[in-house]
């Protein structure tokens, strides 16, 4: 009996531990399978601490980023100049936003190489460095360090000497060419658009840059460098277009060795003006970051389906009605549609002929506004706006969206007359504005602005007097070529006295071809205005999750769906085996691309609809 009750214990026992194993192994893997779902793809040594993450949890994070402290470039300022200490300031403010601990070190650190346990170094208007530091910073770029550098570094060596632009040169890939005048008390710096530094920053925008301490311009010679903006100033300057942009490189990023550097030629509290200036500046500095230390970067590409850019054929029809069959003779040859800004005087003395300008693409209104500045009463402007509207639309018998003002709309006034005259766009003759549309809004109502962007015939023929056709070409071609690097919007504004007559007109279907040869979007103000509205509701964020996993959510806050939506994702990891999963079951998946070795996911986002969001999980193994 006691031998039957000792085996039946034993047996408990057993079962007890067998059960116990079983429930432990299930636990386990209910515990991978969530650390699957949230990180995706890991190895089993991920799951356990190394010592690198036990020091941290006793003893705290080192500084990730340092910031040098340059006494050697301190000795050649004045003793009353606080520029230097004014720098390091902004910057350590800016660092603290961001939440990223730093430490400010001496030159003696950099020379003497204490400097690998940091991601990230500062290198804030160091104008002297010594050949030692310079020695040190490359070692740290080649095993994989990155550097933030400004103005004008290592131009001097540690004596104070001129030593020239070697180190731009050798570490960035860049060649000087020349520094920026103070004649004017800021200058403008043009931001390209389609690139990781400057996700989210509207292409072609114009960031006022004060020239106080001489900015530095510089060419880009070497691959492994990309140009993010120019000094260029294609409204104001003389000379060719292509070469002034390549020339007057302002901020670039890159590669040396295995390590990456952001180079601006500026320094970061330069920055003057209104307050989107500083609003996208912030965006630029904390995507400058984000890429050095490795961060995933997403943004939207500026038009449907991943165009390079985007242009509108947008004639003025006001007199030389003579000339118009030229053009639209142009336009049904290459399948082109146009934008036409009708005069509504002109309109109501040739009604069939600018009815029939519908099946050529869309109507807009070109109304003198030269009137409104003699008058005080708002409604007395309402009223004639919406006259001319209204006679218009009963001509050629739909809707007019858009107008084309004979004058800048410079004034509130005005501005809030074009938004209660229900106009959805209109085209303003700046050139002094972004390349892509801007949204402008006064409480509940809004209006699309739409700048011209490049320069039209009554600048090419009219004041510059060209009159051969290969340099009338020639000059469009320019523009063409600056906007497809901002991946902006070519707005090509022409009169039919002009380009439009019959010697000039071959022009502008040579200027089509090339356009539609260059990836370009070719579409009518009211397409490119919903575009551009529905667009601005987008919003994409991105998460690291893990060593090999990257959540990008996007986000549709309006009240249209929007298709054909590009999304670069630069997991700032060189990536193989790529593969794309939804958060949430059902949840329509995207089309993407990536190749084996590179760094970016390309993403094609259809149909997302108004109010809805998606989560799209990228798992990746890293290419070594």
């Amino acid at each position: 009996m006691a031998i039957e009750n000792k085996n039946k214990f034993r047996s408990h026992i057993f079962f007890l531990f067998l059960t116990g194993l079983i429930v432990l192994i299930f636990s386990a893997l209910i515990y991978l399978l969530i650390i699957r779902t949230v990180y995706g793809r890991f190895s089993a040594a991920q799951l356990v601490p190394n010592a690198k993450a036990v020091n941290e949890l006793l003893f705290g994070t080192f500084p990730s980023t340092a910031i040098l402290n340059s006494y050697y470039t301190r000795n050649i300022l004045s003793e009353e100049s606080g520029w230097f200490d004014d720098n390091l300031k902004t910057w350590q403010k800016s660092l603290r936003n961001l939440d990223i601990k730093y430490q400010l070190i001496p030159d003696e650190d950099v020379e003497l190489g204490k400097i690998d346990e940091y991601h990230l170094i500062v290198l804030s208007g160091c104008k002297s460095l010594s050949e030692r530091e310079i020695i040190q910073l490359k070692k740290y770029l080649e095993n994989g360090g990155s550097i933030f550098a400004t103005g004008g570094t290592g131009s001097f060596s540690e004596d104070g000497k001129w030593r020239g632009w070697e180190f731009l040169s050798d570490v960035f890939g860049i060649t000087f060419r020349k520094e920026i005048g103070n004649d004017d008390k800021t200058k403008i710096h043009t931001l390209r658009g389609g690139l990781p530094l400057t996700a989210n920053i509207p292409t072609g925008f114009p960031l006022n840059i004060a020239t106080w301490d001489h900015p530095v311009a510089a060419e880009v010679l070497d691959p492994r460098t990309t140009q993010v903006s120019f000094w260029y100033n294609h409204k104001l300057e003389d000379g060719l277009v292509r070469e002034g942009i390549k020339e007057s490189a302002g901020i670039v990023y890159g590669n040396y060795g295995k390590g990456r550097f952001v180079w601006m030629g500026f320094e970061i509290n330069s920055v003057l003006g209104r307050q989107d200036d500083y609003v996208y500046f912030d965006r630029l500095f904390n995507n400058c970051i984000s890429w050095l230390t490795y961060k995933p970067i997403a943004y939207l590409r500026n038009w449907p389906n991943g165009y390079r850019g985007a242009a509108m054929i947008a004639p003025i029809v006001s007199d030389s009605l003579q000339n118009l069959n030229h053009l639209l003779s142009v336009l049904g040859e290459t399948k082109t549609k146009a934008t036409f800004f009708v005069n509504p005087s002109i309109a109501g003395q040739n009604p069939q002929l600018i009815k029939s300008l519908v099946n050529f693409g869309e109507i807009g209104a070109f109304i003198n506004l030269e009137f409104s500045n003699a008058i005080s009463d708002n409604d007395d402007i309402l009223k004639n706006i919406l006259q001319d509207k209204i006679q218009l639309e009963k001509i050629i018998g739909v809707k007019v969206d858009g107008i084309y003002p004979s004058v800048n709309v410079s004034s509130e006034n005005i501005l809030k007359t074009l938004i209660a005259s229900k106009f959805k766009y209109f085209i303003s003759d700046s050139l002094d504005d972004r390349s892509v549309p801007k949204t402008i809004k006064r409480k509940e109502d809004k209006i699309i602005s739409i700048s011209r962007t490049v320069r039209d015939d009554y600048d090419i023929i009219r004041d510059f007097n060209l009159t051969e056709k290969e340099f009338q070409f020639y000059s469009y071609q320019e523009d063409v070529d600056r906007i497809a690097f901002e991946s902006g919007l070519y707005v090509f504004k022409v009169h039919l006295d002009y380009q439009c007559s019959p010697q000039n007109v071959e022009v502008v279907k040579d200027l089509i071809r090339d356009i539609k040869s260059k990836d370009y979007w070719i579409a009518t103000a009211s397409e490119i205005a919903d575009w551009s509205d529905k667009k601005e509701f987008i919003e994409l964020r991105t998460q690291k999750r893990g060593s090999s996993r990257v959540a990008v959510t996007i986000t549709n806050y309006g009240i249209f769906n929007i298709n054909y939506l590009v999304v670069d994702v630069d997991l700032n990891q060189k990536a193989k085996r790529v593969s794309l999963d939804t958060e949430i079951i059902g949840t329509k998946k995207a089309q993407y691309k990536h190749k084996d070795g590179s760094q970016f996911v390309f993403m094609l986002i259809d149909e997302l609809a108004a109010g809805e969001s998606r989560t799209y999980y990228i798992d990746y193994d890293l290419y070594n």
